[in-house]
């Protein structure tokens, strides 16, 4: 039977909603028993690409197979295999959030962990360039980088229109949580004030009844 696998989220910033999405390269070593999972905060409706590989460093029987899972946001997969050592994903996001990338040993009870590299691409990085000349025998040299150059321009103002709705949210969070701030300040200051008063006709009230004022 199957022991419960213990998961370890690594959080790996690529500056996807400050700079241009690009791409990163990871290296990932993998315990026995143990998932190891990479978490990224993208946004809607960008280009993911994934290349993943197992290396045989420090192996002698040969390079160990490993499961690899993508998962959305909302929890579904977006991509799942099952006893490979190498292999790629790509998809669209469809809604803004952190996608996990999730590796573990197809066997559970193998003593030897593994090293996998994962090469994340986001955005203008995932795009095959190299297709685009290909389909187009014109798209070539000076003409193809304009092209790059002009889905950069598009990337930062998605970027940037996205980073002001971020902001108008937080900022309109802080005024209401200033403001509720304000209100109960305000409240707790009355029910001081309240009680205070109260204290202060009770014991009155008391000393007037052992008269000693």
């Amino acid at each position: 039977m199957a022991l419960p696998i213990p998961v370890l989220i690594l959080t790996v910033s690529w500056m996807g909603l400050l700079l241009l999405p690009s791409g990163e390269a990871v290296l990932l070593n993998l315990p026995p028993s143990t998932k190891k999972c990479v978490s990224d905060e993208i946004q809607n409706n960008v280009l993911v690409l994934g290349i993943y590989n197992v290396t045989s460093e420090g192996h002698i029987h040969g390079i160990p197979a490993i499961n690899a899972d993508v998962i959305a946001p909302i929890g579904n997969t977006l991509y799942s295999v099952k006893n490979v050592t190498d292999g790629h994903f790509t998809f669209t996001t469809t809604q803004a959030g952190n996608y996990l990338v999730c590796f573990h040993l197809a066997d559970y009870h193998r003593d030897v962990g593994a090293r996998i590299n994962l090469d994340w691409r986001i955005g203008i990085a995932a795009r095959d360039w190299d297709s685009v000349a290909r389909k187009e025998e014109k798209a070539k040299g000076v003409e193809l980088t304009l092209r790059k150059h002009e889905a950069i321009v598009e990337s930062i103002y998605e970027t940037m229109f996205h980073l002001r709705s971020r902001e108008l949210e937080m900022r309109i969070v802080s005024e209401t949580t200033n403001a509720r701030v304000a209100w109960f300040s305000v409240m707790s200051m009355a029910i001081c004030i309240v009680v205070s008063s109260l204290q202060i006709w009770c014991v009155k009230r008391y000393f007037r009844r052992m008269k000693v004022i």
